[in-house]
């Protein structure tokens, strides 16, 4: 996959499909329903603005393969979460 297009050439249609195959069939082996992913999604989301306020709109959580150093590809739950700000917490 590109780094913002910025140091790779445009990939192919057939490297794009690729691509989307390999993330089709990490949800299908971890056993992920787009519905699972979205619960995910949300837990993951209000767990994290406890603590921070957050940009739900910029923040995006998704499942995509990652080689387990075995030959194999295993799923990786990947979170980029756009925080605004630091809550203030009493203790």
């Amino acid at each position: 996959m590109e780094f913002f297009g910025l140091f790779t050439k445009k990939s192919s249609t057939k490297e794009i499909a690729r691509d989307r195959l390999k993330l089709v069939l990490t949800h299908d082996r971890a056993r992920c329903s787009p519905q699972l992913l979205e619960m995910m999604r949300a837990d993951i989301l209000k767990v994290i603005s406890n603590y921070v306020e957050i940009d739900e709109s910029e923040s995006d959580i998704q499942l995509t393969p990652s080689n387990n150093g075995e030959g194999g590809d295993v799923p990786m739950l990947y979170a980029n979460i756009a925080i605004k700000s630091m809550r203030k917490r009493h203790t």
